[in-house]
């Protein structure tokens, strides 16, 4: 979403703040609200079949959350919890689908966001499609850093809270292969891990594992 239409948008609603491991959102919940996040990251997380939970996406700052309910008035689709302390301008639902009807500009644009949040979960899926698992954990892992990182030069540091059982749930395999997919890299020098915290050291490197035919 482009700056002036965030502005727009931020001129709404209060500013709240949720400590870590928050429930910001409940699946299933009715939609009564949308949040822009202003600073810290919230990780978005569904309940399979079998009762399991998956990691669906993580959002940071600048990202819009809660949108898709308050478009369409059906119940929420995922839980979201704050990973780390979260500050966000809260907007009820009625405030914001006004807002989309008075300001074509807005409009426009929270439809972008969502469009691309849509093209972004489809080419996930055509990656696991057509990819062994050590490249799509490698995909993922750039894609996290490029996008979320903290970058300086080449490195980018993913700093916020992202267990390797909820990086496996993401990437859509077993745990003991992104332990060993991520070992590899680690070897390899491409990256470092820690507790809940990821570096790449070359994203060049890191791509070209990732995406060999660029």
């Amino acid at each position: 979403m482009e700056q002036s239409s965030r502005d727009l948008l931020l001129s709404l609603g209060k500013q709240v703040e949720y400590a870590s491991g928050h429930t910001v959102i409940r699946e299933a919940s009715q939609p009564t609200f949308v949040l822009i996040l202003l600073d810290g990251a919230v990780k978005a997380t569904g309940r399979t079949q079998d009762a399991r939970e998956a990691l669906l996406a993580i959002r940071v700052g600048g990202d819009l959350i809660g949108e898709f309910g308050a478009l369409d008035g059906r119940p929420r689709s995922a839980t979201v919890t704050s990973c780390g302390t979260v500050i966000a301008k809260l907007v009820t639902r009625h405030d914001f689908t006004a807002f989309l009807r008075a300001d074509a500009r807005v409009a426009e644009a929270v439809q972008r966001a969502v469009v691309a949040k849509l093209r972004s979960a489809n080419m996930r899926r055509i990656d696991f499609a057509g990819t062994d698992a050590p490249m799509r954990v490698a995909r993922v892992v750039y894609d996290l850093a490029v996008t979320y990182g903290i970058r300086d030069g080449k490195t980018a540091l993913v700093g916020w809270p992202l267990t390797q059982p909820e990086l496996a749930t993401l990437v859509g395999v077993a745990e003991p292969t992104v332990h060993k997919a991520l070992r590899d890299l680690r070897v390899s020098g491409v990256v470092d891990t820690g507790y809940r915290r990821l570096q790449v050291n070359d994203l060049d490197r890191l791509r070209a594992v990732a995406f060999p035919d660029w």
